[in-house]
C-alpha cells in the first residue's frame, strides 16, 4: 500500500512538472471508463492572468459502439457568460501544436451559459490513438482562432 501511495505521489509530481505547474490529472484506477480514456485538466494560459481564468476537464476515448470512432468531451467553468468557443483535440502539447486530430467540424462549439459553464462533445471518424501526445485547445472565438483561452495536455490511458 505504501509503495502504491509513493508511486502515485511520484507520478503526480512528474505530471505537475511536465505541465508548467498546472494541476495534475487524477485518474481513478477503479473507474473502467477512465482507464481507457486520454484525460486532461484545462486552464487559461498564464499570459491571460487577470483577464481569463477558465478551468475545466476533458477526455477522448473509444466509441463503445464503433471501434473506428473516437469520442471527445469537454466541460468548462468560469468562462464569460454568452461566449461561444471553438475547441479541438490537437496533436502535440499545449504551446506545441501539430494540428487538429480529426476534422475540425466534428467538434461542436462550446456555448457558455449564464453560470459560466459549457460542455460539448465531438465524434471523430478515427480510431482512438494508442500512442503520441495530444491536448485540448479552446479558442477565443470563431473569428479569433489564434487566441487560446484554455488548454490542457491529455494524459494517455494506463496500459
Amino acid at each position: 500500500m505504501q509503495a502504491q501511495a509513493a508511486a502515485s505521489l511520484i507520478l503526480a509530481a512528474l505530471a505537475v512538472s511536465s505541465c508548467g505547474g498546472r494541476k495534475a490529472v487524477e485518474i481513478s484506477p477503479n473507474t473502467q471508463a477512465a482507464a481507457s480514456r486520454w484525460n486532461g485538466t484545462l486552464t487559461s494560459p498564464p499570459e491571460l492572468a487577470g483577464v481569463s481564468s477558465i478551468q475545466g476537464s476533458a477526455w477522448m476515448g473509444p466509441d463503445e459502439k464503433n471501434a473506428d470512432r473516437t469520442q471527445a468531451q469537454i466541460n468548462l467553468s468560469n468562462a464569460v457568460p454568452g461566449g461561444v468557443h471553438p475547441w479541438h483535440v490537437h496533436r502535440g502539447r499545449c504551446g506545441q501544436d501539430q494540428g487538429i486530430f480529426g476534422p475540425a467540424e466534428a467538434y461542436k462549439p462550446l456555448k457558455v451559459g449564464g453560470d459560466g459553464r459549457a460542455s460539448s462533445k465531438g465524434e471523430l471518424p478515427a480510431s482512438i490513438p494508442k500512442t503520441g501526445e495530444y491536448f485540448i485547445d479552446v479558442h477565443a472565438s470563431a473569428q479569433n482562432m489564434k487566441t487560446t483561452v484554455a488548454c490542457g495536455n491529455l494524459a494517455p490511458p494506463a496500459r
